[in-house]
């Protein structure tokens, strides 16, 4: 059994920079939650919540145990942006002291019941058109129900990255006017990383700020990627023109070039369909994928790489090789690539001291 070992490192103190960053985008009257579902998207949930909980006003999860795990640690306002789905679940919320987003009428219909429409957020479809009430039958339930109560409206842009796309214009002035038929008493949510950055104006009560803290937003050179993956080279050879590399014979040598072999694949969590030119970086230097990536290796040439040797590190993504290069550059995304490093590689995190 080998020693080598392939590592994703998590600094941090990147993730309280990004924050801090970002919060100074919001308006004075915005509260901040620190969306850290899956896991903190794959940067250990609970030490990421021990490491930013003096920076955070609440945390956005997904699944009940990961909020009830973190319950331990924090204090904070903690809402399940999904809502819950059982009698059974929504006790268990309720223990816990949980906010919950209500989507449709079968989760109001349990929470109704049970509680005075405490701590609930009702978030409503503008346009994204995968969860959320219909504007007017949110407006049949909330005449019946919620016109004296206090909540949080809420919706969800659905291309806030892009400043220019029409949809933001469409879906901003649709929960602005049913905003203003609601009591005073309502609070209001709808902006992500994305918004934040391109629509500071409609920072409103609370934001929810996801995929910026981790630095997965390509936008802005401020934000930088807190997980560093890497992995040594375990072999380096010489090959001549004409001559292939890989699986498939994918990659064609156009000249005598160098080639390192790098202990991380597929079943690391390198996506198997990385193209040949990705950008990695050996010693400081960029160099480029050239080959299939295969189960546990992937191959780099290093031709142009000034003292290059076994052992050598090699970074897919990094605070200075950001992770939103290897997602454009293969027409992923930088959450699939947070949240899909796999348990065989050694996951080292660096806390605040």
């Amino acid at each position: 059994m080998t020693s080598i070992n392939s590592e994703l490192i998590i600094n941090s103190e990147i993730l309280r920079q990004n924050i801090s960053y970002i919060k100074n985008k919001l308006q004075d009257t915005s509260k901040f939650m620190a969306v850290i579902k899956s896991d903190a998207y794959g940067h250990n949930i609970l030490n990421v919540v021990k490491d930013i909980d003096d920076l955070v006003d609440g945390y956005g999860v997904v699944r009940l145990d990961e909020a009830k795990e973190i319950r331990n640690f924090t204090s904070k306002k903690i809402l399940l942006m999904q809502g819950i789905y059982s009698e059974e679940e929504h006790s268990e919320a309720a223990k816990f002291n949980l906010d919950l987003v209500v989507h449709n009428k079968d989760q109001f219909n349990i929470v109704k019941n049970n509680i005075e429409y405490q701590n609930l957020w009702f978030k409503i479809n503008t346009g994204m058109n995968r969860l959320g009430f219909e504007i007017d039958d949110f407006m049949e339930m909330y005449h019946e129900y919620l016109s004296s109560k206090k909540f949080i409206l809420m919706t969800h842009l659905a291309a806030s990255n892009d400043k220019d796309a029409t949809s933001n214009t469409d879906q901003l002035k649709l929960f602005e006017d049913l905003s203003c038929k609601m009591n005073k008493n309502v609070k209001k949510s709808v902006a992500n990383t994305g918004c934040i950055m391109n629509f500071p104006n409609h920072t409103y009560d609370w934001v929810r700020c996801g995929i910026g803290i981790y630095g997965g937003y390509f936008k802005d050179d401020e934000i930088k990627t807190a997980m560093t993956l890497r992995s040594p080279i375990v072999n380096l050879r010489t090959i001549k023109k004409g001559e292939r590399v890989g699986y498939d014979g994918r990659a064609v040598a156009k000249k005598d070039m160098h080639i390192a072999t790098v202990y991380l694949g597929y079943a690391d969590g390198l996506p198997v369909t990385i193209k040949d030119g990705t950008p990695v970086m050996i010693n400081n230097q960029i160099c480029k994928v050239f080959g299939r990536v295969s189960m546990d290796l992937t191959t780099i040439d290093v031709t142009d790489i000034i003292d290059c040797s076994e052992g050598d590190w090699c970074e897919f993504f990094s605070e200075t090789l950001p992770i939103s290069n290897i997602a454009k550059s293969n027409d992923l995304i930088s959450y699939y690539l947070m949240t899909g490093v796999k348990s065989r590689v050694k996951k080292i995190y660096k806390t605040i001291d």
